[in-house]
């Protein structure tokens, strides 16, 4: 089947669609129209970059013209912007950048890979020198000459997200010292507050000024006699000096290239396609940042701007052109992100969304060491589990930690998509040897904690719910040893070494509710099933008492 195939973007999802299209049909014409210099490049890398981990800037080009041309007989026109689409014609119309001439090409079908544009909101003086967004590889050659030719020591990032910790980590790296900035009370949204802290701890013991919950008012003028491009001025009246300001607010898709044409466009202004990624035009599909797609686990539209999806969009759109009927079901968002030494991850649904669609849920926490306890190295993982509380059906899935965290949280992810329940996180054969994982991986435990729940064998209670008892009607037992309340307690609680618990059970009140907690969840789970056929009413704190620290910390 011979076709003409426009795709309007190269990067991630525009380059496959396009090298899977040829795969597909060799006598097609195959064209990426490409508003920049560059066609296809690593712009998950470009942090990376700036901050000298990656050395050579040619590693960064996935693709090139070239390349393309010659591997794949693909056109590439690069540094050539599409200004109008007419649907009805089936044409668009392109404006050479260079020559500053605009010309119509026609097509058979048309693939919109967009992407997304960094946020620029109306804050005053923003548009001032110094201030930097990043999005390609211009962006980060002018980030790197302003750095060099001003002699920046010190930053300012608006913005906790993805890229905003990325360019904390990599301009920490070059030396710099730096201020994050961030309008909520969190780093990384799509964490859970009590995950979130510990990135705020990574962050302040490597000396990151951290202003949260704190938005950014204005950029104004220097102090008279200094030399720094701004000062950022927040909500709350702080003035932080600033040499190079990175802004990572957040992305908006590039939809309006088919908004201006008619085609439909949902309710968070990225481009509706349906399962086949089709637009509202039979001709026009559409891929990447620039699109809305269903949430795996709530089935609301959202923008998920991650690299891995718009691959995989890319390559479904190229089957679908050619008469496949391939289905994209859906995304779970799942990522992962490296702050120094703590990598944080997550997939599927987090409390807050599903709090707010009401989907009904439970909850563990749990620390389970990278791999077996005695192979040197060893370090503990904070993880987050949330389950459907009836069929046990995984829903989502945070950890973090120094080690580990990237395969769990792809076993993780590959289980939710799956639509695997705990008790199958249970069964599953992972592979074991002491310097990788454990007998019992950190899966296979998370499925047994949260089993625990869902058959009854124990009553878990959350960090957040310690500050609403009863005191009168409650005994907080603390069944750590003696050396580990050095690191603290929580306040008003009782302490009863497990391996007291037996001969002091008169101390304990059968009156009274029980909250156990020991340091990671373990003993007090043992104290819990111990004081239950002991005729004693008792709840798990889960997490135990590095989940609530960790919640805590200020």
């Amino acid at each position: 089947m011979k076709k003409r195939i426009l795709i309007v973007g190269g990067v991630a999802g525009g380059a496959t669609a396009a090298a899977h299209a040829r795969r597909l049909s060799e006598e097609s014409e195959v064209i990426i129209i490409e508003r920049g210099p560059y066609v296809s490049f690593a712009n998950c890398g470009l942090p990376y970059y700036i901050g000298g981990e990656i050395q050579d800037k040619e590693d960064l080009l996935v693709q090139t013209p070239e390349g393309l041309r010659a591997r794949f007989n693909i056109e590439v026109r690069v540094m050539s912007e599409v200004i109008e689409l007419d649907p009805s014609k089936k044409r668009i119309l392109i404006c050479d950048l260079k020559s500053r001439k605009d010309y119509w090409e026609s097509y058979d079908d048309l693939i919109i890979s967009t992407g997304a544009r960094p946020l620029k909101p109306p804050i005053p003086g923003i548009d001032r020198e110094g201030l930097f967004s990043i999005r390609g590889i211009p962006d980060m050659e002018a980030i790197l000459q302003w750095i060099s030719e001003k002699k920046a020591t010190g930053a300012v990032v608006v913005g906790g997200g993805f890229i905003g910790l990325e360019m904390v980590e990599q301009l920490h790296r070059k030396g710099l010292h730096i201020t994050l900035v961030e309008g909520l009370p969190q780093v990384m949204a799509p964490l859970d507050p009590e995950m979130a802290a510990w990135l705020h701890q990574e962050l302040v013991s490597r000396e990151v000024k951290l202003h949260l919950d704190d938005a950014v008012a204005c950029f104004d003028n220097p102090e008279p006699y200094t030399e720094q491009a701004t000062v950022v001025e927040l909500k709350s009246g702080a003035r932080i000096p600033a040499d190079v300001v990175i802004l990572g607010i957040g992305v908006r898709p590039e939809s309006e290239l088919v908004k201006n044409a008619g085609l439909e466009i949902g309710d968070k202004g990225g481009i509706r396609v349906n399962e086949g990624l089709g637009t509202s035009d039979p001709h026009i599909w559409a891929i990447g940042d620039a699109i809305e797609v269903r949430d795996f686990i709530t089935g609301e539209w959202v923008l998920v701007p991650l690299a891995g999806p718009a691959n995989r969009q890319g390559r479904i759109v190229a089957e679908n052109i050619f008469g496949g009927s391939m289905k994209y079901s859906g995304t779970c968002g799942t990522a992962i992100l490296r702050c120094f030494d703590m990598v944080a991850a997550c997939t599927g649904a987090n409390e807050k969304t599903l709090k707010k669609n009401e989907i009904p849920y439970d909850t563990v926490h749990l620390h389970p060491a990278s791999h077996a306890n005695y192979y040197p190295g060893a370090q503990r993982m904070a993880m987050k589990i949330l389950f459907d509380p009836t069929e046990g059906r995984l829903l989502g899935a945070q950890i973090l930690g120094k080690d580990g965290v990237d395969k769990r949280i792809d076993v993780l992810a590959t289980a939710l998509k799956s639509g695997l329940t705990v008790h199958d996180l249970e069964d599953l054969e992972l592979a074991y040897a002491p310097p990788f994982g454990a007998a019992k991986d950190p899966v296979n435990l998370a499925g047994m904690v949260a089993q625990h729940v869902m058959r009854g064998e124990i009553q878990n209670i959350q960090w957040h719910e310690i500050t609403t008892l009863d005191s009168q009607m409650t005994t907080i037992l603390d069944v750590r040893d003696e050396d580990e309340l050095e690191e603290g307690h929580i306040p008003g609680s009782l302490h009863i070494p497990l391996s007291q618990l037996r001969q002091r059970l008169a101390e304990l009140q059968k009156d009274k509710e029980i909250i156990a907690y020991c340091q990671t969840g373990q003993r007090s789970y043992y104290a819990c099933r111990f004081l239950a056929q002991s005729g004693f009413r008792v709840r798990n704190l889960t997490g135990s008492y590095r989940t609530w620290k960790m919640a805590h910390i200020r």
